[in-house]
């Protein structure tokens, strides 16, 4: 029995003991080398994850995909040839001018092909080098004239190499905004095939573009306003010492806007006459148009248009006799009695313009207003929106009676008859144009009637007077909308004062005073001199 126990607790014990591990076949010293090369493992991660995050990125090149090779069409090269023309007795075609073939090719897409009146006379004048005064109305063709000699010249001349950035080679002065704005785009369309750089620059907008434009590159052709040409010139964004050909349109505009000391200014920054090519049109050629107009060209060659009738024979003028209080009722009913569809009003105030175009846009008609206060984008806008037929209803002072070519125009109204005839030929000359017809209506009352004389004189004609029917003057009918309000523009000279402290009143303190009164206390009586006390002057009697 107590053999069986001991041989229990032996086996127990036997279980207990560790084992010993089993034999390799490897030698010592492959065992020794292994124990040196192992090293302790970085928990988380394996060694071969760390090895490949710290070799650098491999760069992969992208192959340009294969793109399609298209072959080249051949630029047929236009011919004077394709813009066949026949010859008729008394015009002259712009083949008989010998003009280049980019021009000639943007004649032909305007389908320009014979000459008006000023330019027949002109052209061969100013294409060989010749200065040139000329007189003639507004859609004559004036621009065109000028446009093709400038085109002409900077081409036959070629690219210069000597001259410098921000300094023009041609110069175009006009009056007003819209005008520089029309004859950018008529410069666009028959410089089409051109390589020439044409810049405008006019106020009221675009700063720094065109300052950008002026000094990042080169400029051929530059239509400018003068007042802000002048600024240019005076802050040296601009060198008028390149000129070679200068252009002043409409110069009795610019006479009549005070313009004068301004262009006087711009021609001396010009190269003397001699070595320019001076242009200089207008519309009237009085004396002192004519002083001006001479004493800036060198030999010039003039040209007069006179027109057989001043006013367009294609404009049918009525005028109505009517009362001041009456003209609201009066334009509301000619619009709506007789459909019209695209309508200039002219005012002689601007005052006056906002007012008929805030009537007439709560009456429900679509009307907005232009004049020199109105925004220059906004300007534009108006203008667009006009010429593209989602405006029916322009009112406008006299700022828009020039210069502007806008196809369609049925009505001109006068509401208020101009003080200068002249001004009362370019308004109706917004309609009845490139043949079409138009009616012109002007509405006579106290306050302008005593113009008519005056204008009858300059037209050489009689109006036939009309007294509105009572259809016309019926009453208006209840306003329909309420104007937008509109946030006030940010003018020079408007705002708050500079030194003046802003904001609430309560919060800056009690009010001080240059004396020791209160704030409450009034301000004692004046003291005043009895006669004859005043320094210096003896009492005079009253009958002195």
């Amino acid at each position: 029995m107590i053999k069986l126990i001991r041989r229990f607790l032996d086996w127990i014990y036997s279980e207990q003991s560790p084992k010993p591990a089993p034999q390799s076949n490897k030698t010592k010293d492959v065992v020794e080398k292994e124990k040196v090369s192992t090293k302790p493992k970085r928990e988380g991660r394996s060694s071969e994850k760390i090895e490949k995050n710290n070799r650098p990125p491999k760069k992969t090149e992208r192959k340009p995909r294969p793109r399609k090779i298209e072959p080249e069409v051949p630029v047929e090269k236009w011919e004077v040839s394709k813009f066949p023309v026949e010859q008729i007795e008394g015009k002259t075609r712009f083949h008989d001018l010998k003009l280049p073939d980019e021009i000639m090719h943007a004649l032909s897409d305007l389908d320009f092909k014979y000459c008006t009146s000023i330019q027949e006379e002109v052209l061969p004048h100013t294409i060989s080098g010749k200065d040139a005064v000329g007189q003639a109305q507004t859609g004559t063709g004036k621009t065109a004239a000028f446009l093709i000699t400038i085109f002409n010249k900077l081409l036959n001349d070629g690219k210069k190499a000597k001259i410098p950035k921000s300094s023009p080679r041609a110069l175009v002065v006009a009056p007003t905004r819209e005008l520089a704005i029309q004859i950018s785009k008529d410069a666009e369309l028959l410089g089409k095939y051109l390589d020439l750089s044409v810049v405008v620059a006019y106020g009221g907008m675009d700063y720094k573009k065109q300052i950008t434009r002026l000094k990042d590159g080169y400029v051929d052709l530059l239509i400018a306003t003068p007042g802000r040409l002048i600024d240019f010139r005076q802050n040296n964004v601009v060198k008028l010492n390149m000129i070679e050909v200068l252009v002043l349109d409409e110069a009795d505009r610019m006479l009549d806007m005070g313009f004068i000391p301004d262009v006087r200014k711009i021609v001396r920054f010009c190269p003397p006459k001699e070595k320019r090519q001076t242009l200089f049109f207008t519309a009237t050629l009085n004396m002192t148009v004519e002083r001006l107009a001479f004493s800036w060209t060198n030999d010039a060659v003039t040209v007069r248009i006179e027109p057989e009738n001043v006013a367009a024979e294609s404009v049918d003028q009525k005028v109505y006799i009517t009362t001041g209080s009456e003209k609201i009722k009066l334009l509301y009913n000619i619009y709506t009695k007789l459909n019209l569809s695209k309508v200039m009003i002219f005012t002689n105030r601007k005052d006056e313009a906002r007012k008929v175009a805030e009537e007439l846009f709560k009456l429900g008609i679509e009307a907005k207003m232009i004049s020199g206060d109105v925004d220059q984008k906004k300007r534009i806008k108006t203008l667009q929106q006009f010429k593209d037929g989602e405006l029916n209803v322009l009112v406008a002072t006299d700022v828009a009676s020039r210069g502007l070519h806008i196809d369609g125009i049925s009505h001109v109204i006068n509401y208020s008859l101009p003080d200068d005839p002249e001004d009362y030929v370019h308004r109706i000359g917004r309609t009845g144009r490139a043949g079409a017809s138009g009616i012109s209506v002007s509405f006579a009352s106290e306050f302008d009637s005593f113009n008519i004389p005056a204008i009858e004189k300059y037209i050489g004609q009689k109006f036939t007077y009309e007294d509105p029917t009572e259809d016309l003057l019926e009453e208006l009918p209840a306003q329909s909308r309420e104007m937008p309000k509109s946030q006030p523009q940010n003018r020079p000279g408007s705002g708050k004062r500079r030194g003046r402290p802003s904001g609430n009143r309560r919060n800056q303190g009690p009010r001080r005073h240059s004396d020791s009164r209160t704030p409450n206390q009034k301000r004692p009586p004046r003291k005043r001199n009895n006669p004859g006390e005043e320094k210096g002057r003896p009492n005079k009697p009253d009958s002195e």
